[in-house]
């Protein structure tokens, strides 16, 4: 029996937490800089592959990532299942409602979108497949309908969250461009599955025409029958059985399940949890807590594990053709955001408008790399066009951002703890009175800020004595406006005992937020004090921060974890 050794087992567990830590560091750095976290998470792999750890320390970099052997097996196992169960998150995206929702205009975008990327992808990948990096000896057929698909197809899960970001998601601009991006990516990847079938079943012993046509009746029976059945089993689930593990063993058991059966049928298993994860996200009894559980389950451990390997396979500088990744970003460019504007004036958009589709519908991320590591590993395509396909997916991610932001301007979100100084933090106020409070938090804000503290004693106690500024939910937020301050300054105050504030639910307060703003600054004013209720929108958050913040670090740990949790029903 071929079993890894306890050394195997041993390289194999810290190579996964060297590849998991820095893929989920970098990911969250680059969602720091408001970019989408696979753009870190594949610069991991990058400087922990070849590319950079390789070139500087060969022998280290072969002995904690090896390219052969059981290590390199269970890399490639775990990362398989990964991304299987990544595409069945993706999948979970895809609306289908909403594209009846927006009728004739996302057609015409998507028609569009799909066809005039597809013809100018396939016809130079057709004629010209070892300029454009076709792998020798492909077949030029299968190397055209590839580069084709890869040209058309829109990465929907970063679009998404793009739109999200900036609340465009539900204007009439967002529903167009997801909704069009929904046909694109489902078109997609039957086309892709379809050139998988071309290629004779992946080696399984089908024929090509009994491949194709088991790919495309699983496809219109999971699209149809599947969504059926998956809305009437589920609410049984979730009837007679625990949650959330009850939901979550359902749908992976099913994900497997079905990229079991399209890998059989000679297709990437990929394929079947892509379309198993369309019929989960349609029915309407996944609840949303439901949804975000599994997303996040897949999302922060599964996902940041497979893109950062993906800088493990290649290394990127030796392969980098510079020529064949301007030609790549240049013709999916001119076909997304000329097609999408065209098609957008067409439905009767205007100029910006039009302009703004044609650039959300040209991000690439995860579904062109996918694509691409497909194709490289079914032989069809070189490092060469891998590494540019790669390049061009983060060049396009990055530049849909960019474009929608300047479009469609936000101001930028506040949070009220930027405003806190570590030195302003009182882990223990005591149970002292609120008068007490308020001139210890005072002093502590406006000392930081550079003004006059007994000015902002007085200020914040008059306040006070006209209003109680306690908001409930064990929270208090006493405040006042004050010549000399370039920014707000704020001073946080723990009781674990809990202050009489006077409040409105009798609640003792057991969080004092002081907040200091400028004169001419009601507009950020109302900001920070509309944040801090986001954050306290229940007393599970304020009797979580009395417990256990005792910094200015752990009180921010527990705004994130606690303050983002849905309230208990």
């Amino acid at each position: 029996m071929n079993a890894l050794s306890h050394h195997d087992i041993t390289v194999l567990l810290f190579s996964l937490a060297i590849l998991l830590a820095t893929a989920r560091l970098l990911g969250e750095a680059a969602q720091k800089l408001r970019q989408p976290a696979i753009i870190g998470e594949i610069l991991a792999g990058i400087l922990l592959g070849p590319t950079v750890l390789g070139a500087i320390a060969p022998d280290a970099h072969a002995a904690i990532f090896p390219h052969s052997g059981p290590v390199a097996i269970g890399m490639h196992s775990l990362t398989t299942v990964a991304i299987v169960l990544f595409l069945m998150v993706a999948g979970m995206e895809v609306d289908l409602s909403t594209v009846w929702k927006q009728g004739r205009a996302a057609i015409i975008v998507a028609v569009v979108c799909m066809v005039l990327p597809f013809a100018i992808g396939f016809v130079p990948g057709w004629f010209a497949p070892d300029a454009l990096g076709a792998k020798p000896g492909s077949d030029p057929l299968v190397f055209g309908l590839f580069l084709a698909t890869a040209m058309a197809i829109t990465a929907l899960p970063v679009i998404a969250r793009i739109l999200l970001d900036l609340n465009l998601f539900r204007t009439d601009v967002g529903t167009t461009i997801i909704a069009a991006a929904i046909l694109n990516d489902l078109f997609g990847w039957i086309i892709f599955a379809l050139v998988l079938a071309l290629m004779g079943g992946a080696g399984t012993g089908h024929g090509v025409g009994q491949t194709a046509a088991l790919t495309l009746t699983f496809a219109i029976l999971m699209l149809t029958v599947g969504r059926a059945l998956v809305n009437r089993v589920l609410p049984w689930v979730q009837a007679h059985t625990g949650w959330p593990g009850g939901v979550l063993a359902f749908a992976l058991t099913l994900t497997l399940l079905c990229a079991a059966y399209t890998e059989f049928i000679g297709v990437h298993g990929i394929f079947g949890s892509f379309l198993f994860g369309v019929a989960l996200g349609d029915s309407p009894h996944l609840r949303r807590r439901t949804r975000t559980t599994i997303d996040h389950f897949v999302s922060f451990i599964f996902a940041p594990l497979f893109f950062a390997s993906i800088g493990l396979r290649v290394d990127f500088l030796q392969h980098l053709d510079i020529p064949l990744v301007l030609v790549i970003l240049l013709l999916a460019t001119v076909g997304k955001v000329g097609g999408g504007f065209l098609a957008a004036r067409w439905a009767g958009f205007a100029t910006n408008e039009a302009r703004a589709i044609g650039f959300g519908m040209n991000a690439r991320g995860a579904m062109e790399i996918i694509l691409g590591l497909l194709a490289l590993d079914a032989g069809i395509i070189g490092e060469r066009l891998f590494v540019a396909l790669v390049i061009m997916a983060l060049i396009t991610s990055l530049a849909s951002a960019v474009f929608l932001q300047r479009a469609f301007p936000r101001a930028r979100a506040v949070r009220f703890v930027d405003f806190v100084n570590p030195k302003s933090f009182v882990p223990d106020l005591g149970a002292n009175g609120r008068l007490d409070a308020l001139a210890r938090l005072a002093r502590l804000a406006a000392e930081a800020a550079g003004i006059n503290p007994d000015a902002a004693v007085n200020a914040v106690c008059r306040r006070e004595d006209i209003v109680s500024s306690a908001i409930g939910r064990g929270v208090a937020i006493p405040h006042a406006r004050l010549p000399g301050l370039k920014q707000p300054s704020l001073a946080v105050g723990i009781s674990a005992e809990g202050i009489d504030f006077d409040p409105p639910d009798g609640i003792p307060v057991s969080v004092v937020i002081l907040i200091l703003t400028p004169v001419d600054a009601a507009a950020v004013h109302l900001a920070v004090l509309a944040d801090i209720a986001r954050s306290f929108r229940t007393d599970r958050v304020s009797r979580a921060a009395a417990e256990r913040a005792r910094n200015l670090t752990e009180f921010r740990a527990v705004l994130n974890v606690e303050g983002s949790r849905p309230p208990e029903p």
